[in-house]
């Protein structure tokens, strides 16, 4: 039998957002000047106030307060009337140095210099446990409602950005995508697609809901369907049920509607309820918090064994304890897709041998001591491309500082496929 499924995303204007950016921002600051700091920074933004708050070990010094208005001012955040401005809000630090009772079990000292030495001896930041998930059922290897709610949004930014097709977009906004699927897990049709999205006040209500409706129906969403491969540009239909900015007039926003916080919106960065969560956020942690790394590293699992053509669908799960390099256990669930003649257990006991998940190797293998994470903060940490660029910080600033040929979302490299087959024998 048939059923729906649906997922949402934010814009990076959303207050939630916005703080993961800042939080994000942050990391990379760190880590741009001293590559072994360890952060956890939180930040809480409500009308015309940034508040930090964490914990850091790091040679580092940061103006704190430059990058978090940087990084407002970046999203759109610009103006009087939002009653939230990168230029005039008040930003407030409590961030303190990191307990030594939690960086002893991270940071013990090794008899010499070897990988093997230093990632048996370093530690997992936290207990927990963190999910990968993965599914052929996109070119990204995400699932699809999540993967077009985030694209209307990042549309829905571009035209703000460019202000000429539309000229009265505010930066906060949501985006939910409803799927049918049939009784065989495959995308049917597009059910009903939800909009809402802060805007200048340009005239009565009625005038403004006619206007925005249209726009979104007429230009963002066109501009949607026209990147999708044609078995998704078939799902789009005259069928669909529009929800466009349904309780009205959406002129209050940002942080000014609603306070934002820290790691707030975890299903959206993830998977969009496809598969599972730990429950840890990512933003603002440094790759030695296993709730980030681990996460990112059994996503880089999941993708590659169904690109591989292990399964049509894959679930990894990772755990650990606090102080502890080796992994607690590894659980694959491929979901009756499976490929191969082997039970789920037995899939894990291979990828176990294909892939080192102590902490030090993850932040090696995917490089994660880099300052790559502002750009995961917004649409999604999963599913973007690999890429590689340089990357600026404190530009214009006596202590400006460029780092050449950084990669980002190693993630989502498909570097292991071609191991994983001969692995398995496909």
């Amino acid at each position: 039998m048939s059923y729906l499924f649906t997922s949402e995303s934010v814009s990076e204007g959303h207050p939630d957002k916005i703080a993961d950016q800042i939080s994000d921002a942050l990391i990379d600051h760190f880590l741009a000047y001293d590559k072994n700091s360890k952060v956890a920074c939180e930040t809480l933004v409500t009308t015309g106030q940034v508040v930090l708050a964490g914990e850091v070990k790091s040679d580092a010094y940061l103006d704190v307060q430059t990058i978090a208005r940087e990084v407002i001012n970046g999203i759109g955040y610009t103006k009087g009337e939002y009653m939230f401005n990168g230029d005039s809000c008040g930003v407030i630090s409590a961030i303190h140095e990191q307990s030594p009772d939690i960086n002893q079990g991270v940071d013990r000292k090794v008899a010499d210099e070897t990988f093997e030495s230093k990632a048996n001896a370093q530690g997992a930041g936290d207990q927990g446990m963190m999910f990968g998930y993965a599914t052929n059922e996109t070119a990204n290897y995400m699932p699809l409602a999540l993967d077009l709610a985030h694209t209307i949004l990042k549309e829905l930014s571009a035209v703000r950005r460019d202000n000429k097709e539309i000229t009265y977009l505010r930066p906060d906004a949501k985006s939910q995508v409803t799927i049918e699927y049939s009784d065989d897990h495959k995308p049917v049709r597009i059910d009903s697609i939800v909009v809402s999205t802060q805007h200048d006040d340009f005239g009565t209500e009625e005038e403004m809901l006619n206007k925005i409706r249209e726009d979104i129906k007429n230009i963002v969403i066109p501009r949607v369907v026209a990147q999708q491969p044609e078995e998704i540009k078939a799902l789009f239909n005259e069928q669909i049920k529009y929800h466009i900015n349904p309780t009205g007039k959406f002129v209050i926003g940002g942080p000014h509607g609603d306070t934002g916080l820290t790691g707030r919106k975890i299903i959206v960065d993830t998977y969009g309820g496809k598969g599972a969560h730990g429950g840890g956020a990512f933003s603002g942690k440094d790759p030695s918090k296993v709730d980030r790394s681990a996460a990112y590293a059994t996503r880089h699992i999941a993708k590659n064994l169904v690109a591989a053509g292990v399964a049509d669908e894959v679930l990894v799960q990772v755990s650990y304890a606090i102080g502890v390099a080796e992994p607690c256990g590894l659980y694959i669930n491929t979901y009756g897709t499976s490929k191969v003649d082997l039970h789920d257990g037995d899939i894990a006991k291979k990828v176990s041998a294909i892939f080192d998940l102590r902490p030090y190797a993850i932040e090696e293998n995917l490089k994660l001591r880099n300052p790559i994470y502002q750009e995961t903060a917004s649409y999604g940490h999963m599913g973007k491309e690999h890429y590689i660029a340089d990357k600026t910080f404190n530009k214009g600033h006596k202590n400006e500082l460029t780092l050449q040929g950084l990669e980002f979302f190693t993630w989502e490299k498909l570097d292991k496929v071609e191991e994983i087959k001969t692995a398995f024998g496909i």
